[in-house]
């Protein structure tokens, strides 16, 4: 019987650090054939040509498709698509996968669910469900999850939003999230190799900061970007990890301004277009707190019990562990959030918190269902809640 061949899409570095179990996973099972198409910012030299890094890993690459205009405008963000739908269609018909695998919901996502979808490729989207209200990816996301035959949650709550789109239960699994199996399996660097490789020495607090635009905003990066650095200036005797945004609406900004403050203030911080999994998850350990507007402050740094200072509307809806100190915009609830993270009462109440997204066995869940799943065709009924009493 030949291979049931999957085809995974990876378009940025934190994508891709989430799909490596479940990349390795495929590659090593006989039954399954693993293909790549690596697209957006892997291959642009702004962020850092990253596809590198997966060949590293020791991965083929099948496809690399060019996508990413030099814009991050709204209409830059639009021909980015077009250009992907263009590009994957032509990757597609070269491949032919029995499976295609989408991660999330950015716009590099949503080309890849366009083509196939055209092609009749059957489609496992991991992580409909979820909910980022200040985002397009919240849109892209629910889009995606009507083009898609197979859905993997990270939680049971999620798996019932999935349904409620009219997704027949039979076809909706909760895995956990693929965040927690890299923490669980990657063998994490020791502070000195973290000092080494950040070129800094840990001082008496440490943070670690991603932010990313509010796409559903309109030029509110700058003063936003200015008040958290305003707040974070404040800070005695601490060092600060930066990692830059992702190629989003007025993402630029923020990484000059990032840049700007490095450049003033070599002493306590660090700025990374991209640190790569290994570096930030092993940094992450020894941090008092992760700040800012990641994913990944809201579902793998509470499997470390440490706070996450949570700023604005970008993770607004996602289901939350107690160790996320939500604040807003404004310089003053940056500070006082910094305050309640590294105060030992807070340090204190970690010890208890549970992260409520998995237990980092994703990858082993997702691959039993991919190579299970029966695949006759894409035809789907429109689940109606209700419909079975």
């Amino acid at each position: 019987m030949p291979k049931r061949k999957i085809c995974i899409v990876t378009g940025s570095r934190a994508e891709y650090g989430l799909l490596y179990w479940l990349m390795k996973e495929i590659q090593m099972d006989p039954d399954l054939e693993l293909q790549i198409i690596a697209t957006g910012m892997h291959l642009s030299p702004e962020f850092g040509l990253t596809y590198k890094q997966i060949e590293k890993d020791g991965f083929y690459i099948n496809e690399k498709v060019e996508m990413l205009l030099s814009s991050d405008s709204p209409v830059g963000i639009t021909k980015s698509i077009g250009l992907g739908v263009i590009g994957f269609a032509d990757a597609l018909e070269r491949l032919r996968p029995d499976i295609a695998v989408i991660l999330g919901d950015r716009f590099e996502a949503l080309a890849f669910a366009i083509a196939c979808y055209i092609a009749r490729i059957p489609i496992a989207h991991l992580y409909g469900g979820e909910a980022t209200e200040g985002l397009i990816d919240e849109g892209i996301r629910h889009a995606i999850t009507k083009f898609s035959y197979i859905h993997f949650t990270s939680t049971e709550e999620y798996r019932k939003i999935v349904i409620q789109l009219g997704e027949d239960p039979a076809r909706v699994f909760v895995c956990g999230a693929l965040g927690i199996d890299n923490i669980k399996k990657l063998k994490l660097l020791s502070k000195k190799d973290v000092e080494k490789r950040l070129g800094h020495a840990f001082k008496r607090h440490n943070f670690l900061i991603t932010y990313h635009p509010v796409t559903l905003e309109v030029q509110t990066s700058e003063w936003q970007i200015k008040n958290l650095l305003g707040a974070l200036d404040e800070l005695d005797d601490a060092l600060l990890i930066f990692t830059k945004a992702n190629a989003d609406t007025e993402g630029r900004v923020i990484n000059t301004m990032i840049d700007d403050y490095v450049r003033k203030k070599p002493d306590n911080s660090v700025a990374f277009t991209s640190m790569g999994t290994l570096l930030y998850l092993s940094a992450m350990q020894y941090v008092d707190a992760v700040i800012g507007n990641s994913s990944s402050g809201i579902i793998e740094a509470p499997s470390f019990k440490i706070a996450t200072i949570n700023i604005g509307d970008r993770q607004k809806g996602r289901i939350r562990a107690q160790s996320i100190i939500d604040c807003d915009y404004q310089k003053e609830s940056i500070k006082e959030a910094i305050k309640k993270a590294i105060s030992k009462e807070f340090k204190e109440y970690l010890k208890s918190a549970i992260n409520p997204y998995g237990d980092g066995h994703a990858a082993e869940r997702i691959i039993r269902t991919l190579k299970n799943c029966q695949l006759l065709n894409v035809k789907k009924e429109f689940y109606r809640l209700g419909a079975e009493d």
